[in-house]
This record gives C-alpha cells, structure tokens and sequence, in this order.
C-alpha cells in the first residue's frame, strides 16, 4: 500500500491529467485499504481473511456538466482511459446549476491538525494473525464461561489501516491514514427454539485502547443470559428508555432529516426547523471531527475543506444544516465542513465522532418515577419515514416496573412521530464514546407500545 504522500500525489496527478485532457475542473479520490480479519468458533479456528484494495475516482467538469469514474487498475494506460473516459461522458451529461467543486478560498490550507488515529505512524506494532486469534478465543471462551450460554456464534479480531487522499484542481491535495481495531464475541442462551443471542464488542483507533478479550466476553454473555424466556408487555402508551447501544440510531435519523439533499429536495420532517426548538431544552448535540483517536475523525472533509467541532443541537435549537458546496449553492447558504464522498459519485454529506451530551442524572434516577415502562436494548426493522418523521420499529428489551429493570421482553413494536419524540426526550449522564456515534441512556416519554 502507498504512503499518504503518495497517494495524495498519485490523485493529485489524474486531476492534472484530467485538465491537460480539456476537463474545466476536476477531483480524484484516492483510498487504499488493507484488512486482517479472524474469526473463532466453539474454541478452534474458523476462518482468517486478508485483503487489500486500491481505487482511484476522477470526477471532471465540462461547463456545468460532469461525470465520475473509478479504477481499481492503477496502471498507466487504465489511468489515461479513465480520463477520456470521464470527459467524454461529461460532455453527454445533463447540465447542473449547482454542482461545482468546493469555494477555492474556503479549502483548507497549512497543516492539518493532529488527530492521533493511525496507530502505527505512533509507534504501534501491527498485530500478528496469531495475536488476532488468541484475542478472539479468549473473548469467546469468556463468554462461554457465563453460565446459562449454551451455544456460540463466535469470536472475532481485525485490524485494519486504510489511506484517503483528495486532491482537486483548484489548489488542495492532502491525504490521512487511519488504523482500526476490532473484538467482538457473540453467544446463545436458552434451548431449542427459545434461543436468544447477544453480542459484545470493542472497536479502537488503538490496539491498546480495546477492551480487554475477558470483559468483552463476559459483557456478551451475560447479556444473552440475561434475555432468556422473555415475556409480553401490555399494549398502549408508555415510557421507554433506549439503552446507548440502539439510542445512538435517533441521532441517525436526525441527520439524515437535515442533510442538504433532503433539504433541497424537500424530504425531511425537519424541513422548516432550523433555528427553531427541536429537543428539549437540556439537550445539545455535537459533532467533533477532532477528536483524539476518534473512530470518525478526520482533518478535512470530502471536499478539501477544513472541519471543525460544532453544535448541531444546543440547548435544543437547530443551530445548522449539514451541507455540502452543492446543496449549500442551491440554498444560498455557505458549506459547513460535513462532505463526505466514496472514489465514485458526487460528494454528499456525513458527521464525524457525533454525540449527545450527557445529562444531569445516573440512569437509575432516569428511570426510578417510571411504573411501568419498556428498557429497549435491540431495535429490528427500519420502520422510519424521513419526510414525515413517523416512526415504528420492532423491539426487545426489558420490562421496566416502579423504578426497576425486571424480566426481558421480546416481539414488541415502539411508535410514535420523531418530532414529539426528540421534544420528550431526557438523557441519562452516562454518556461513553465507544461507538462513532454516542448517546448516553435515553427516556422518551409518551410513545406506544404495541405487543406482538
């Protein structure tokens, strides 16, 4: 795999054939990746997979016309009929009032900030397949060790490092690597057609930062253990608390609400929301592309421009948009840092290490005045729609009864519309970063439940 400066220069490079070839303008995108992946079952080896992967995508402008092309041969010859190739289907593209690259005096420029999340360039040592395995047994023998785990789906151990170079043809080329690390251990419990499963996982910038085999393992079966013979709740209204691992999926249907695309297009429960009360009051959500070995950090976004930690919720206003220089035009407003863009395709927009801030009380607080409410732990099913913000999605979890966690629960659906929901939303003080998008435990009051 090349270094970042190489693959930077080696985008950089299609871009100036792409105008010496008549493009207008142009951008090219450059990511490699190489992956270990291992994975254990019933205490032996199943499989080990390794991969490694180099693209390259051009995207040229002809007036107000473009078209995107992407190679994974990066030989001379595969390169110069890339570029014909992307130009001639400019020519014959439809024209776009908005498309463009990114405003040349919003690119970023100087050096790019220090974001710690390739392990290797720190001085970390790329793990062995056979470190990667003992890992991965040892998460799934811990799990096993939980009694009443009756079966196992596995353990599992990667690591990874990927390089992403951007380079356009008014003036940017820069490019970044990034290491990953992952665990996981994944377990049954029950009998016979009254199985459950659970699973645990731990992912890092960091080899060292991963949990330890032993507590992933045990934190995965205990949780299969705990869900064993689940019961039916009652069907009406009711509270429910989201725990963190499925709470973070009502930031993801937040942002997809305030895109530019669904903006533009005018597909979003949130069309006419900004600057307005979205959340309760004590509600604030951020977004952090620089933080420290953050699994989602970046130093630029998929435009060249440079990005920085902002507020997207505060105090449970709509403070912006996410867009990217396309959507930004069409709506008069200016891009704010969120582009994001594969090797092929016109760039569209992505958060970074999003989150919402923890609250001012512990989870047992959160849920001590509730008498009879639903603790949601999985999530089944997509049953979201954008452009109205109604929401109904499959759930299991556990009963919630004067104050207290009880016996799980299973074959339920949760309802309601995402604006009452946002608006009757409290979150716990537990928030963790463990996940790219984090959120403390959450209680929605007012939706219903309706039991299978």
């Amino acid at each position: 795999m090349l270094t970042p400066d190489q693959g930077r220069d080696r985008a950089a490079a299609i871009v100036s054939r792409a105008r010496a070839a008549g493009a207008d303008a142009a951008d090219a995108v450059y990511a490699a990746d190489t992956a270990l992946d291992i994975s254990v079952r019933l205490g032996a080896l199943e499989d080990v997979g390794r991969s490694e992967s180099a693209e390259l995508g051009l995207r040229v402008f002809v007036g107000k016309r473009s078209a995107s092309v992407s190679t994974s041969d990066l030989s001379d010859g595969a390169l110069a009929a890339v570029v014909d190739r992307a130009i001639a289907m400019a020519r014959e593209a439809p024209e776009d009032a908005w498309a463009g690259l990114a405003p040349a005096e919003r690119l970023m420029h100087g050096t790019p900030p220090l974001l710690d999340i390739d392990d290797l360039a720190q001085g970390g040592s790329e793990p062995s397949p056979e470190g990667l395995r003992d890992a991965a047994l040892a998460a799934e023998d811990a799990a096993r060790a939980v009694a009443g785990v009756t079966n196992s789906e596995g353990g599992s151990a990667s690591a990874s490092r990927s390089i992403w170079a951007l380079a356009t043809s008014h003036g940017f080329a820069a490019a970044y690597a990034a290491t990953g690390y992952g665990l996981s251990a994944s377990v049954l419990a029950g009998e016979g057609g009254a199985m459950v499963r659970d699973y645990a996982y731990s992912s890092a910038r960091h080899l060292r930062a991963l949990e330890a085999p032993e507590v992933i393992g045990t934190r995965a079966g205990e949780r299969a253990v705990a869900r064993v013979n689940p019961g039916r709740l009652a069907s009406g209204p009711m509270t429910v608390v989201f725990d963190p691992r499925v709470g973070s999926s009502l930031l993801g249907h937040l942002t997809g609400a305030i895109s530019g695309q669904a903006i533009t297009r005018k597909t979003s429960f949130l069309l006419e929301a900004l600057g307005t009360q979205v959340f309760a009051s004590g509600v604030t959500v951020l977004d952090d592309p620089h933080r420290p070995h953050g699994l989602r950090s970046r130093p630029f976004d998929g435009e060249g421009l440079p990005v920085s930690p902002t507020a997207i919720i505060e105090a449970g206003m709509l403070e912006r948009w996410l867009l990217d220089s396309a959507s930004a035009r069409q709506l008069g407003l200016e891009p704010t840092g969120h582009a994001a863009r594969g090797v092929s395709g016109a760039p569209g927009v992505s958060t970074s290490n999003l989150h919402m801030a923890a609250g001012h009380v512990p989870p047992e607080t959160l849920i001590a005045d509730i008498t009879d409410g639903v603790f949601v732990t999985e999530l089944i099913g997509m049953g979201v729609n954008g452009v109205t913000g109604d929401y109904s999605r499959g759930a299991a979890g556990f009963r919630i009864e004067r104050g207290e966690i009880t016996g799980p629960v299973a074959e339920f659906t949760i309802a309601g519309n995402l604006k009452d929901m946002f608006l009757n939303l409290t979150p716990a003080n537990d928030l963790e970063f463990r996940y790219g998008t984090n959120v403390p435990t959450l209680r929605i009051e007012g939706m219903t439940v309706a039991s299978g």
